[in-house]
């Protein structure tokens, strides 16, 4: 299928937090292209897409981008297809600058902007869009909210029946167990494939 979300990257740095927007978009069955375009190292290429954009189909653009975060902005200058920009931190200040180069547009060139790393919302808000003229889309972002809904009945249901203490207590252990499993991950019957002078040093 063609797609009908374009998500681009300033940067492969991005790609950790927008990968949530391809999750997400996997999720609901929304096919999409994933690309690095930069504002400032390639600005030809981010051209040729955002004029582009609409002829090809597209009917949303996510823009993640951190720092400057130029790419949302002058993407969302040249093409008619709604674009949401996603402000990615950055360790200088915590992305708070990107946040205010994606939402501070002058007045006729808007940029849906979502949270500092919100790239799953993004993600939705593009569904969304798209929904207003395709039914099946909506059912599945209805039933999307409904897991939700229900996700948190049942928890609000298990902390009633055992108690904060005990709830706490589950939570911290699930926590130390996920985060044993990112330290010391099982890799027994694993076949790495490394050349045989790979040097781990």
């Amino acid at each position: 299928m063609e797609p009908l979300v374009g998500i681009i990257i300033g940067s492969d740095s991005d790609l950790g937090v927008m990968s949530k927007t391809a999750e997400i978009l996997d999720k609901l069955e929304i096919p999409y292209e994933f690309s690095i375009i930069s504002a400032h190292r390639t600005p030809d290429r981010m051209y040729e897409y955002a004029r582009q954009a609409r002829k090809r189909g597209l009917k949303a653009i996510i823009a993640g981008a951190g720092g400057a975060a130029h790419v949302p902005g002058m993407v969302a200058a040249m093409t008619t297809v709604p674009v949401i920009g996603v402000p990615i931190q950055a360790k200088a200040l915590d992305g708070m600058d990107a946040l205010f180069s994606i939402c501070q547009m002058p007045p006729g060139i808007p940029v849906a902007t979502v949270a500092i790393n919100g790239a799953l919302n993004a993600g939705i808000l593009a569904a969304k869009i798209i929904a207003t003229n395709d039914e099946a889309l909506a059912d599945r972002l209805e039933a999307y909210a409904t897991n939700m809904k229900e996700t948190v009945e049942k928890k609000a249901a298990k902390l009633e029946s055992i108690g904060y203490s005990e709830y706490l207590k589950q939570m911290q252990l699930l926590l130390q167990q996920a985060g044993r499993l990112i330290q010391e991950p099982d890799l027994t019957g694993v076949d790495l494939n490394l050349p045989k002078n790979w040097d781990m040093r």
